[in-house]
């Protein structure tokens, strides 16, 4: 039995009367109000999960899985390990309860709910199989018992619970379809100090490369990409094991590089990368350098129509995502470090 309230096909009795219009699907909060103790605060549960979503036969299709041992049906998600990144908890968790790999899409607002008087918070996203069938080739068990495609109205009210029938709801405001554009400040490299030769040669230390390995992991869970990276080395460094594990074509370009001491490069020509890489909307990390990831981030909000976040640079290793429709508009905006 469902325990959200105003499910779309929730009928009475039949009564002979008109058919009510189904209610307006809007964008719900993420954070009802005081679900932790008053005055105080509670460090919440953290999940990730993901609305996995197909183009069917019938229609536009989501998973759903059912669990025996509550007898529920719910939207494929699970608590992150200790230090675990968020985003590759939730690819672990929707593949440990669909035997599906999701391709992250957008990203979707938080719930927040109660567990037991205990607050969880659960990162969302939208996501397609990458299998392009979407073929499910799933073992029940013990902990989910079946795993299945169904259509969006009739998982609206097949959910047993109402946070995520909100998840639901979020992901049908928005544009289903989306593709990612990453901006990475490269990772940590050696002291200007301590290095003798050429700025543009100065590789990433011991942090810088243990993180370029973790990388894959990460920005992989976008799916397919393709990579723009300054010609410095410690850009192309951060990049070189995610083209060769996730076979990421590479393309240098000068006005993404800042030379010497910190100048040598023109924000115009930098801009104009950006621009570009909007332009011909394909899947692509953009790595440079912290003088330059304001700019870009600028440049790419605005033509995106969106307004300029006041927070604008990143720290070595971080990056932002900008979701962007097929119609090219903003559909979502996250930033992570490779470590979280």
């Amino acid at each position: 039995m469902n325990t959200h309230e105003n499910g779309a096909g929730h009928g009475g009795p039949d009564t002979g009367a008109p058919e009510t219009t189904a209610p307006e699907i809007r964008m719900t909060s993420a954070f009802p109000p005081r679900d932790t103790a008053v005055g105080g605060y509670l460090e919440p549960i953290r999940a990730g999960g993901a609305v996995l979503w197909r183009d069917g036969p019938a229609g536009r299709e989501v998973v759903l899985i059912r669990r025996p041992d509550r007898g529920d049906w719910t939207l494929p998600k699970g608590k992150l390990k200790n230090g675990e990144h968020p985003i590759i908890g939730a690819v672990r968790e929707v593949e440990e309860e669909t035997g599906l790999t999701p391709v992250m899409g957008r990203r979707l607002p938080p719930q927040r709910y109660l567990k037991d008087g205990w607050p969880k918070q659960v990162e969302w996203w939208a996501a397609t199989p990458a299998r392009p069938d979407g073929r499910i080739d799933y073992e029940p068990n013990e902990e989910v018992e079946t795993v299945e495609w169904v259509p969006v109205a009739e998982a609206r009210t097949r959910l047993t619970y109402d946070h995520d029938v909100q998840v639901l709801d979020n992901f049908r405001v928005g544009p289903a379809r989306t593709f990612p554009v990453i901006l990475l400040r490269h990772l940590s490299a050696g002291e200007k100090r301590s290095w003798n030769d050429s700025d543009l040669l100065r590789p990433l230390d011991e942090n810088g490369r243990a993180d370029a390995l973790a990388l894959p992991r990460v920005l992989g869970a976008y799916g397919s990409l393709r990579a723009v990276t300054s010609a410095a080395a410690r850009c192309t460094e951060s990049l070189l094991p995610l083209t060769v594990e996730c076979d990421v074509p590479m393309s240098t370009e000068r006005a993404l590089t800042v030379g010497p001491e910190g100048g040598g490069y023109d924000v115009e020509e930098a801009r104009e990368v950006i621009a570009r890489v909007l332009d011909e909307r394909r899947p692509t990390v953009v790595c440079t350098h912290g003088e330059l990831v304001p700019h870009l981030l600028t440049e790419a909000l605005t033509r995106l129509g969106a307004p300029v976040s006041q927070q604008r640079g990143l720290r070595k290793g971080s990056f932002w995502v900008l979701h962007v429709s097929e119609e090219g508009d903003l559909a979502g905006v996250e930033r992570h470090g490779v470590r979280e």
